[in-house]
């Protein structure tokens, strides 16, 4: 992974990397960053914690561990979502707006209902589908870059199946 050294790109990682697991500690967090190759001060992380409305919140196994509000409706702070969450949440969000899916070679051409595409592309590029480099979304039209470069029946495929 290729992360520029901005603060945009260094508050995203921070988010992806408190939702997707439990980080106890700053220094365990600056850790985690140093391995991607970003390196921070303790003074940045903590202001960084703080823009993005970081709590510590007591994990289901009662350690506390940092949470970042989730986005949308819902601000709840979240922390350590689990692969079967983030799958539910796609799977629901398939059988809500897609359309259709068609691909072709590396490509997946999704479609969704007027003004929904950019939200779905959000959930797409925070899931933990691994076939997926990225999303570019419209109205709504999503498109998916896949890593394979023939990959892009199987994820199509994928999403259609999800709906069901």
């Amino acid at each position: 992974m290729s992360i520029p050294a901005t603060k945009t790109a260094r508050q995203a990682r921070i988010i992806e990397l408190v939702i997707g697991g439990d980080i106890h500690s700053q220094a365990e967090l600056a850790d985690l960053l140093a391995a991607d190759g970003v390196q921070v001060t303790q003074a940045t992380l903590s202001r960084d914690l703080v823009e993005l409305e970081a709590v510590r919140v007591r994990s289901p196994e009662g350690g506390l561990v940092y949470a970042v509000p989730q986005a949308g409706a819902d601000r709840s702070p979240a922390s350590g979502i689990t692969r079967e969450t983030l799958d539910a949440r796609l799977a629901g969000l398939c059988k809500d707006l897609l359309v259709t899916a068609e691909a072709s070679a590396n490509l997946v051409i999704l479609r969704t209902p007027p003004g929904a595409a950019q939200y779905f592309a959000s959930a797409i590029d925070h899931s933990v589908l691994p076939g997926i480099l990225g999303t570019i979304a419209g109205d709504d039209t999503i498109m998916i870059v896949c890593r394979d470069p023939q990959g892009g029946g199987a994820v199509a495929q994928k999403f259609l199946d999800m709906a069901r």
